[in-house]
């Protein structure tokens, strides 16, 4: 079996890419998808690249490569490039289209000038951005927290080890009102998501609800909280794994109202 062709994202590449491989199921993925394709262009010429993989002439995976003082989603450090997503469709993994696409985003890092490549894995038994992947092709742990780890691959002896973001984030109340903190960031879709169900059910609860939002494609935000994605009602954090369901939200913002 050939190995699947790559190639940077062209126009026709867009849709698959925006909206994650989630082509045609929800009008709410695709306005996602429109929010992410915009920040992708804008990010072109502060050295995001996007290449997708190809295989019988239909889109199978992608993969994101930038530097990493511009990454919003971490880790922390410089002169180096980080790769924070990287998929192929379920029926398309095994034919090599995983390990294609990673060394186009290896030979685009090395282009930049990067010193060193880096990502952010999964130990435990998960679908997404497996460490068993990326040590299978030559990348090394820098550091661990839990089952999440830095992966790397060094391209000069001096390069610097990345760090994991520290997040610093503080409740400030504010007298009389629900105070919702939303952290997110628009490169990731779930995150994106679910920012938008966070600003429709603050919305619905009116002047009771402050809202606060803190994007961490603002990188003055991301380096002070290190915070790229957590949605906090009156300080305390609520999270599902997924897309924050807007039950969900309501009724944690419900409960604080009851409470206040």
């Amino acid at each position: 079996m050939a190995t699947p062709a790559v190639r940077e994202m062209s126009p026709e590449d867009e849709y698959f890419v925006s909206t994650c491989s989630h082509v045609n199921e929800s009008e709410e993925i695709d306005q996602c998808g429109q929010r992410r394709l915009e920040w992708m262009r804008s990010m072109r010429g502060q050295g995001l690249r996007v290449f997708t993989a190809h295989s019988d002439r239909k889109q199978i995976g992608f993969v994101y490569v930038m530097p990493i003082e511009v990454s919003p989603c971490g880790p922390v450090g410089h002169d180096l490039a980080v790769v924070p997503c990287v998929w192929v469709v379920r029926d398309a993994q095994g034919q090599g289209a995983g390990r294609a696409l990673m060394e186009a985003a290896e030979e685009e890092a090395r282009r930049q000038g990067r010193k060193g490549i880096v990502t952010t894995a999964c130990y435990h038994d998960f679908w997404f951005m497996p460490a068993a992947f990326f040590e299978r092709i030559g990348y090394s742990p820098v550091c661990r927290r839990d089952n999440d780890a830095l992966l790397w691959k060094s391209f000069e002896p001096l390069a610097q080890p990345p760090q994991f973001l520290e997040r610093s984030y503080r409740f400030v109340p504010v007298p009389g009102k629900v105070v919702i903190d939303l952290f997110y960031n628009t490169f990731c879709e779930t995150s994106d998501i679910e920012a938008q169900r966070v600003r429709e059910v603050a919305a619905d609860f009116g002047d009771a609800v402050v809202l606060h939002e803190f994007p961490a494609e603002d990188r003055e935000l991301l380096l002070r909280y290190q915070l790229p994605r957590g949605i906090f009602v009156n300080g305390k954090e609520i999270g599902w794994g997924y897309e924050a369901p807007k039950e969900g939200i309501a009724e944690a913002v419900s409960a604080a109202l009851k409470l206040a």
